[in-house]
């Protein structure tokens, strides 16, 4: 038993005043809001079970800055990281390999986005990303279980790291299953945004990096708006939460300023995303993978960049490429839509998203076990529920100058 749960030494954490002690513990490692993202969404798993106990830290990373903010808005219990990394824990989870072989506590990896999509052009350990040893094994020490999402990343990790192969778990994704289970909703997701008649919405997503869509931003977002009727097109943003952090939200805002006063909706990086994706009518985005669990949805897609040497040519992100047109910056927007729009195959991005899990719809199911079984506690004795996305706030309270979207 883990000292955060400790009857005998209450005090080791410096937290008297808990209530229940004697708990199985979880240790939640947020690097950065979108591995939180992920790993909160995980967190159900132990909803309503009085025998585990969950924390957060927050380790140093360079794209970390808002992650303190973000928990606490949440209202999350959260251990300082050097804390964190003196006391044991009966689970640790985490979406990123900084810092975690400093922990004392069984340890669990999960991906922080859609599949291995990015390839890292590093001198000294070239590779997919999240699969190349320094990933998987930080400071040497391998986890104590892999998640992964699709059966065919198995041949890669084998050939980047074959000692983690006897660790790895094959789970699934719990974006493709919580957006699958939320796609007959997108009416009301539209209704929510304030979407009228037959209005469009554009999506607008970037990863980060520099050649990620947001770099065609100071070109694109001004063709949005001088070239799509604002009475028949609404554009929302979807910047990587990296992007912000890298630069700084004042930066962004302050870039991006002037296309949201005329009429382009920012989204910030700790808001929901999902519905909004959802209610689509078209995704402009790259080699990031909110455009790729954008083939999940019926929404066109067009690639504002998609750059062949930064994409894992086994992923479905190297095959979208090949599959979904290219934003051209001479031909007018419309013109471009409606040909993506009328060229578009839905079986083509159906065998695209089937690349992304394995195990479509099962990754609580797969995800609750291995997790109890780390605890070394049974299940509870009901199934777990893979939740559907609450509506997103309407497009007409987002400030227009990109700050904080109401929760």
């Amino acid at each position: 038993m883990s000292a955060l749960g400790s009857q005998a030494d209450p005090s080791a954490t410096g937290r008297e005043w808990r209530t229940l002690v004697g708990r199985r513990t979880v240790l939640t490692v947020a690097h950065t809001i979108t591995y939180a993202k992920r790993l909160v969404d995980i967190l159900s798993l132990v909803d309503d079970d009085f025998r585990v106990q969950v924390a957060f830290t927050a380790p140093p990373h360079v794209f970390g800055d808002e992650v303190p903010r973000f928990l606490e808005r949440l209202g999350c219990a959260v251990l300082p990281w050097e804390e964190a990394v003196r006391l044991p824990f009966d689970v640790a989870v985490a979406a990123g390999p900084k810092g975690v072989e400093r922990l004392s506590a069984p340890l669990i990896t999960l991906p922080h986005g859609a599949a291995y999509l990015k390839l890292v052009p590093s001198a000294t350990e070239p590779g997919v990303a999240g699969l190349r040893r320094t990933d998987l094994a930080p400071g040497g020490k391998l986890p104590a279980a892999l998640v992964m999402p699709h059966h065919d990343d198995l041949a890669e990790l084998a050939r980047q790291c074959p000692e983690a192969v006897p660790l790895a778990h094959v789970v699934g994704d719990p974006v493709y299953d919580r957006m699958s289970v939320s796609l007959p909703l997108r009416e009301r997701y539209r209704a929510a945004l304030g979407l009228r008649g037959s209005q469009k919405l554009v999506v607008v997503a970037s990863t980060w990096g520099a050649r990620s869509s947001f770099g065609r931003f100071e070109s694109l977002l001004p063709r949005l708006l001088s070239e799509l009727p604002a009475d028949e097109y609404r554009c929302v943003v979807l910047a990587h939460p990296n992007v912000w952090s890298g630069h700084g939200a004042w930066q962004v805002r302050s870039w991006l300023r002037r296309c949201a006063r005329l009429g382009i909706s920012l989204l910030p990086p700790e808001a929901e995303w999902r519905s909004v994706l959802i209610a689509a009518d078209w995704i402009i985005g790259d080699h990031g993978s909110v455009t790729l669990y954008g083939t999940l949805t019926q929404a066109p897609i067009l690639l504002a960049s998609s750059p062949a040497g930064d994409i894992n040519p086994a992923s479905p992100a190297a095959t979208l490429a090949l599959t979904a047109p290219a934003l051209s910056p001479v031909h007018p927007l419309a013109d471009q839509l409606r040909y993506a729009a009328a060229e578009y195959r839905r079986e083509e991005y159906t065998e695209i998203s089937a690349r992304i899990t394995s195990e479509p719809g099962r990754f609580h199911r797969n995800m609750r076990r291995l997790l109890y079984r780390t605890l070394g506690l049974g299940q509870p004795a009901h199934p777990p529920v893979t939740a559907q996305f609450p509506a997103p706030p309407p497009l007409s309270a987002w400030p227009t100058a990109g700050q904080e979207v109401p929760a």
